[in-house]
């Protein structure tokens, strides 16, 4: 293997493992208690070369009012 192909190698896992550091120290997501009656869940994807996307839910905590989502609007 060429001199050239061995650092190419190193600098990936070196930015690999930059990467992982920085992302397992970042402060979490406050979380919101504005709300008492309702969870909040977050779904993260990262496509790996800049591309991803971020979404948030409210959910309701009582376990009816989570159910009613599922009822069509026409059965309510």
């Amino acid at each position: 293997m060429s001199l050239f192909m061995s650092l190419l190698i190193l600098g990936i896992v070196v930015m690999t493992a930059l990467v992982a550091l920085i992302g397992q120290r970042r402060a979490p997501i406050e979380e919101d208690e504005t709300d008492p009656d309702y969870h909040t869940l977050r779904s993260d994807y990262q496509s790996g070369m800049g591309g991803g996307s971020m979404r948030t839910w409210k959910v309701p905590k009582d376990p009816d009012a989570y159910a009613r989502f599922f009822v069509p609007k026409g059965k309510k």
